[in-house]
């Protein structure tokens, strides 16, 4: 199976029609059907049911999508790590949403430039839920992901901090002032939607949007416990009692052999290990 049929696939899968498939393609619509026809003969089971109301997906379609972009986000990976091995000072690319990290990394880069493999770190900074696409394809080597939250099929992880979470709230809201929460105290309020979520509120996809929507009293949300650290004066944030733990974790491709990746989970764990050893005493 070849590349440009998973490709083929992928855009017929997500438009639902392959008038609006070919022209995302830049291909006539006849070739596309017979590519998709042949893949499926091949495979020995139909991917899209095609009436005269529309395409949808089969439920092997559904599954083979998800594969797909598993299979194509691997292949872009090595393109771009061979390339980033390649280049004649190497670089290591870490992902992060804004303050991802819980403050860790400002701890973590003193200890992996004094690794004798360690090399130049460029930090890349994206948005909400943004950062296991970037590692998946192949765009960064590490990344501070967010569990439960975060998709982590495909990564090796290691946990660097656990977090209670907190209510931020409108600092006029009727709840600001109180000394702690519980989560049925917030039923009813309205919450963001967060990237891939059914959620129907605004969508959020980075923390500075958040706070400007929190502020005008138009969401509140249950974040993690470091989010006070850059709270604005409008915006409180109230403990909540019952809400689950999140983690904070770093995270890299499985199977990874890079000697650079390695210092680099070496000074992250040893930073994780000194936090915890200083929150027991």
């Amino acid at each position: 199976m070849e590349t440009r049929e998973l490709a083929y696939f992928v855009a017929v899968a997500e438009e639902l029609h392959f008038g609006r498939a070919a022209q995302r393609l830049g291909m006539a619509q006849p070739p596309l059907s017979r590519a998709i026809q042949q893949l499926e003969r091949r495979m020995g089971v139909t991917l899209l049911e095609r009436t005269s109301r529309g395409v949808t997906l089969t439920a092997a379609g559904a599954v083979f999508l998800v594969e797909s972009h598993k299979a194509l986000d691997a292949v872009e990976a090595a393109v771009r790590r061979a390339q980033r091995a390649g280049q004649e000072e190497p670089r290591l690319l870490v992902a992060m949403k804004p303050d991802g990290d819980a403050g860790l990394l400002d701890r973590i880069l003193p200890g992996y430039r004094a690794d004798p493999d360690a090399v130049e770190v460029e930090v890349v900074v994206g948005g909400i839920g943004e950062q296991a696409r970037m590692l998946r394809d192949g765009r960064v080597d590490l990344a501070f992901l967010h569990a439960p939250h975060d998709d982590l099929s495909g990564f090796d992880t290691e946990l660097l901090l656990e977090q209670d979470q907190v209510a931020m709230l409108a600092r006029g809201h009727r709840l600001a002032d109180r000394a702690a929460l519980v989560l049925a105290d917030l039923d009813g309020e309205p919450f963001p939607r967060w990237p891939g979520s059914d959620v129907r509120g605004p969508e959020v996809r980075d923390p500075g949007q958040l706070l400007q929507l929190v502020a005008l009293g138009q969401v509140v949300a249950v974040v993690p416990e470091s989010a006070r650290r850059h709270v604005r004066a409008d915006v409180a944030c109230v403990p909540v009692l019952d809400a689950p733990r999140t983690g904070v974790l770093l995270a890299w491709p499985d199977r990874t052999r890079s000697r650079a990746v390695a210092a680099f989970v070496r000074a992250s764990t040893a930073v994780a290990e000194a936090g915890r050893v200083a929150a027991d005493r």
